[in-house]
């Protein structure tokens, strides 16, 4: 069985680019060893992420996350099952959100992840991807 969980969390210390390279390293190859796929949102403080893939697995990635030393204030904002995925042509890619991104000062804000509804945070990451905020991601 399929299922999508989305969560946000804070990082631990500062989010370099050292610390973000590592963590779409890491990921895309246990993700890819487990067939989960998805998408990280980084920035403002904040990482919002989507996870893919069957339950088991992702529910397996999801308790690592939650005894990660690198994340805090971790809240799980949904998990459903799921006919397709959503994000399956990544492992893992990257979201740049930046306090300076137009579509967020302009559309969102007001945007919290910890306040806003599931859906409200789904459309944000899909609108992020659609309108071309920086997506970087390790797949060749």
């Amino acid at each position: 069985m399929l299922v999508r969980l989305l969560y946000v969390s804070q990082p631990v210390g500062p989010v370099t680019t050292t610390v973000t390279t590592s963590i779409l390293e890491k990921s895309s190859i246990y993700n890819k060893r487990e067939n989960i796929t998805g998408v990280l949102c980084q920035g403002s403080g904040l990482w919002l992420q989507a996870l893919e893939g069957e339950r088991h697995q992702v529910n397996v990635l999801y308790s690592r996350i939650m005894a990660s030393r690198d994340h805090h204030n971790i809240e799980l904002l949904s998990m459903e099952e799921i006919t397709q995925r959503r994000f399956g042509q990544w492992s893992m890619a990257l979201v740049h959100l930046s306090k300076d991104d137009p579509m967020v000062q302009m559309a969102h804000p007001e945007f919290d992840p910890y306040t806003a509804t599931s859906k409200d945070a789904m459309s944000l990451l899909d609108e992020l991807i659609k309108t071309s905020s920086p997506i970087d991601s390790l797949e060749s």
